[in-house]
């Protein structure tokens, strides 16, 4: 069994100046995550309006499933015109983990 993570860090639009309006663009995208199967949730920078990061969460029995869900997500964020993506922290654990 294999499990990856990635943390995606976005800069969002500088109308996001309160959580509410944060949050409108934060959800749309965590549940088009949520169509790969994978577990996805907002993680960091909760209180901050122009940053969230963004965390998603694979298990399978081959690292290479693994790893080319990761890069669909990957995609998703970084093909949203509405967000900027900053950068990508992603892990792979194995059974010899």
């Amino acid at each position: 069994m294999y499990t990856g993570t990635a943390v995606f860090d976005v800069l969002l639009p500088s109308d996001s100046r309160s959580l509410k309006v944060k949050r409108s663009y934060v959800r749309p995208v965590v549940a088009a995550l949520r169509r790969f199967e994978v577990a996805a949730a907002e993680v960091g920078a909760l209180d901050r309006y122009g940053r969230a990061e963004l965390g998603v969460a694979v298990v399978a029995a081959d690292p290479g499933h693994v790893n080319s869900v990761l890069d669909s997500c990957e995609q998703l964020v970084a093909g949203r015109p509405e967000l900027e993506l900053l950068a990508v922290r992603r892990r792979l654990h194995g059974e010899d983990d």
